[in-house]
């Protein structure tokens, strides 16, 4: 049974930094293309940074340069590190792995961002 808990949202100030880390059971953090999404009230759950099947990173726009994904294979933990975060930020972050076909999701984690 695959699963994936998310961590480390909070409250910050702009400018401030956050790390999240998603901890998945079931499968391999090292060999499947995880990725973290985010939903802010109103809008539509968006890509924030992911890891392709071929190990690559694809970042949105919007967090390049100030957002860095990475994993831990002997935790089998993905993690998201969000420095320069500002408002617009503010979403509930959610783990992502797609596994044979289905695609798994965490419950999210909220990071709030204070102007």
């Amino acid at each position: 049974q695959v699963q994936l808990v998310e961590s480390g949202g909070g409250l910050v100030q702009a400018g401030g930094s956050l790390r999240l880390s998603c901890a998945a059971s079931g499968i391999s953090s090292s060999s499947n293309a995880m990725g973290w999404y985010r939903q802010a009230p109103g809008k539509q759950r968006e890509l924030v940074a992911r890891f392709t099947s071929g190990g690559n990173t694809n970042y949105a726009d919007s967090v390049k340069g100030r957002f860095t994904i990475s994993r831990d294979n002997a935790k089998n933990t993905v993690y998201l590190q969000m420095n320069m975060l500002k408002p617009e930020d503010t979403a509930v972050y959610y783990c992502n792995a797609p596994f044979q076909f289905i695609n798994y999701w965490g419950k999210g984690t909220l990071v709030t961002v204070s102007s």
